[in-house]
């Protein structure tokens, strides 16, 4: 059976990381072949309690 383009990526809060904070994390599924780029998005940072970007890490 074939394997399929998805793959599980980990996204971690930016600005926590720049303040020396706790970053959150979130896990989620990309499609490799039409977003072969590292993904960014706004999602919420409970340590902080707001919105802040968080970017694709290994």
């Amino acid at each position: 059976m074939a394997k399929g383009p998805r793959v599980i990526i980990t996204l971690e809060c930016t600005e926590a990381r720049k303040n020396g904070q706790t970053p959150s994390r979130y896990t989620t599924t990309k499609n490799k072949k039409t977003n072969p780029e590292r993904l960014e998005i706004k999602k919420y940072n409970p340590f902080l309690r707001k919105h802040t970007v968080h970017k694709e890490i290994k």
